[in-house]
């Protein structure tokens, strides 16, 4: 029988004398069905690590043990270490009952977390994301390892935001010309190929181009805070991901640039042929166009060629400070909405959505999947979180 890891004690020391010896266990920092992640601090240099304690006297549902899949994992983080979007395994303690993985600290928690309490990133956080996703992907599938369970849960975040790509127990080294059909991964980041291998008999496996759906599933989740296929039924979820049914022309795509949008149906293409590669990914528009502060060559050279004139250049300062106050005051000035407007579409103001959605995730747990012209009423379909429930119960008493 499996340990309960749900409490705050530790492992006998007795048995965990190589860890208790480098390492002192500190605060709790999540937990999963059979592993509880803490703080740690090695001894010696004073330096903080994140160590995942997994129980490891317990078998899976197909029969596999968890020590199996959990020394599987390690050999697969052993094969991608060493680039800096990947999280860094750092030692490695076995006792008895359990495993412990020292982990490079993530401070800034998952990537999920983050998105939850923002609701939806900017085009410019979401290109410096998926670059650093795809970069750390485009490793992997160098090596022939295919991740299949990429999602915002397994993606964190360091003390700047970087991505680490993280959980590799699904992850498998493919041998020339080999394809898979285990059922693996998480619902709403399958690829179509994934479903239909275990659907049909005549199914013909996938390889490494379910990465890129889930990244275009991620993608588009980070620019708009919701999925593209998600469903309260699951067996229509899946369904629409088999048909590749998602919009990218409702009104929360209204403040979105083509530019996302083109990459994005690039990656969620049903025929695994014709989707994006991870070097295609990286070699698009999206990532390839300058910001302001870097200009084409050809112009800089031409600038160069003038001779300096500092009457001049102090002038144009001015005129970009100005230009610069304006424009943040404009963007602090709030967008127009009227009440009539706000009764029939409430959904249509950007600062109303985010509000809106913000409020559904924290009340009910999850995202809201919204129906064809934007019915917010699907809301109250939902039963709200039990503690939720009990705050405002306790508020209004």
């Amino acid at each position: 029988m499996a340990r309960d890891m749900f409490d705050d004690t530790l492992p006998d020391q007795d048995v965990a004398k190589g860890f208790y010896t480098k390492y002192e266990p500190k605060e709790v920092l999540g937990r999963g069905v059979s592993s509880t992640v803490r703080r740690c601090v090695e001894k010696e240099t004073g330096k903080s690590y994140a160590v995942k304690i997994i129980d490891i006297s317990s078998s899976l549902a197909d029969g596999t043990s968890v020590r199996d899949q959990v020394l599987h994992e390690i050999r697969m983080l052993r094969e991608v270490a060493g680039h800096p979007y990947i999280i860094e395994l750092y030692d490695v303690f076995e006792s008895t009952t359990f495993i412990f993985l020292i982990f490079e600290l993530c401070r800034r928690g998952e990537l999920f977390d983050y998105l939850t309490s923002v609701v939806t990133l900017s085009e410019k956080k979401t290109k410096l994301i998926m670059k650093q996703l795809f970069e750390a992907l485009s490793h992997a599938h160098s090596m022939n390892i295919v991740h299949r369970d990429v999602k915002p849960e397994n993606i964190l975040l360091d003390d700047l935001y970087n991505v680490k790509l993280t959980d590799f127990g699904f992850a498998t080294k493919l041998n020339p010309g080999e394809v898979l059909f285990d059922l693996v991964g998480t619902p709403g980041y399958l690829a179509p190929e994934v479903l239909k291998s275990n659907m049909y008999e005549n199914g013909n496996g996938y390889g490494k181009e379910v990465d890129m759906w889930a990244c275009g599933v991620i993608m588009y989740t980070l620019l708009v805070g919701s999925p593209p296929f998600y469903h309260k039924k699951q067996m229509v979820m899946l369904r629409n991901i088999m048909e590749g049914k998602y919009s990218l022309d409702s009104p929360t795509w209204n403040d979105i640039t083509d530019v996302p949008k083109d990459l994005i149906s690039k990656l969620l293409v049903t025929d695994p042929a014709r989707r994006y590669t991870v070097d295609d990914a990286l070699r698009h528009e999206f990532f390839q166009v300058l910001h302001a502060w870097e200009p084409h060559a050809a112009v800089t050279e031409q600038y160069k060629a003038k001779l300096f004139d500092p009457r001049r250049v102090f002038r144009f300062a001015i005129l970009c400070v100005r230009s610069m106050v304006r424009i943040q005051r404009l963007k602090q000035t709030p967008e127009p909405l009227s009440v009539p407007m706000t009764r029939i579409d409430p959904y249509r103001s950007r600062v109303m959505r985010k509000v809106i959605d913000g409020c559904a995730f924290r009340v009910y747990g999850h995202w809201v999947k919204k129906s064809e012209g934007q019915n917010r009423a699907a809301l109250f379909e939902y039963q709200p979180k039990t503690e939720i429930r009990q705050m405002y119960l306790a508020s209004v008493s």
